[in-house]
């Protein structure tokens, strides 16, 4: 019957391995697919999408494992393990650690729910672990980024370089927006710097290191790629990933291909060289 075909689909794809994802990871995960099934389009119940919202409130965190999906199809290993919870299968983190999902849920007064024609297949479709994923990382970067430019400029100062490269008459001709503002904050964290000011005079020395000079540059395009991620992450992140979508108004099923994870990919990817030229400028000084 429908009820235990998708009760099926569930425990077949849970089969992921590996380390368990970190919570907060899997929180977001939640609360994506949560938004995602809240606008209408999966063909899930009111009582399904409630008991997922009460899980988040809760604190019951479906432990998940890191590895299982490549998100050509969907996350459909991670989304199933967190899908399984929610029908008293696996286990959960909890404020007060690691339990059998139906334990957790007798302390936290909740009921496993029993999956309805199509709900199977709406939980475990999406790339809500994906995108979860790519944004727990775009989070580490934009931190990774702020303190990039504090050690750049404390470099530029113990090396005694100059704050003349970053002046906003050269960035503002180049026009990139990302360079311009990296530039205005190397310059504003170097502003009133008792050591720039001792060798402002008399510094025999034109030009700096490219490691020094080049940083609104670098750092400037790493700062568009960057947003370029979150942006394409943050559509993601407020879309519909499901498949088939079903359409009220008309009573209509389409089948088609929402679930493929090809724009959260290309965002990892930005992300992960963003941090690669983060990490290469800042490795540069330490050779002076």
């Amino acid at each position: 019957d429908l009820e235990t075909l998708q009760r099926n689909i569930v425990l077949s794809h849970a089969a992921g391995v590996g380390e368990p994802m970190p919570v907060a990871v899997c929180r977001l995960m939640m609360a994506l697919k949560l938004a995602s099934l809240a606008q209408g389009a999966s063909g899930v119940r009111p009582q399904t999408i409630e008991l997922l919202e009460a899980m988040l409130a809760n604190d019951v965190i479906p432990v998940v494992p890191a590895q299982g999906s490549v998100g050509a199809s969907g996350d459909l290993a991670p989304l199933s393990h967190m899908t399984a919870v929610m029908i008293g299968v696996g286990e959960c983190f909890t404020p007060h650690g690691r339990f059998p999902a139906k334990v957790a849920f007798v302390s936290h007064g909740l009921e496993p729910v029993t999956l309805g024609a199509k709900e199977g297949l709406a939980l475990l479709n999406g790339t809500q672990f994906s995108t979860a994923y790519a944004l727990a990382a775009l989070f580490e970067a934009e931190v990774l980024y702020q303190s990039a430019l504090v050690a750049g400029a404390l470099s530029t100062d113990a090396a005694k370089g100059s704050d003349a490269p970053f002046d906003p008459r050269i960035h503002v001709l180049r026009k990139h927006p990302g360079q311009v503002e990296t530039a205005d904050a190397l310059r504003n964290l170097m502003a009133g710097s008792a050591i720039r000011e001792s060798h402002r005079v008399g510094d025999e020395r034109v030009q700096d290191p490219y490691c020094l000079r080049c940083q609104p540059q670098v750092m400037g395009a790493a700062l568009t790629v960057l947003r370029q991620a979150a942006d394409t992450l943050g559509t993601e992140a407020n879309g519909v990933t499901d498949n088939p979508l079903i359409f009220a108004e008309d009573d209509t099923a389409l089948s088609g291909g929402n679930f493929h994870a090809e724009p959260v990919a290309f965002a990892a990817d930005m992300i992960a060289l963003a941090v690669c030229e983060i990490g290469s400028l800042s490795e540069r000084p330490i050779a002076m």
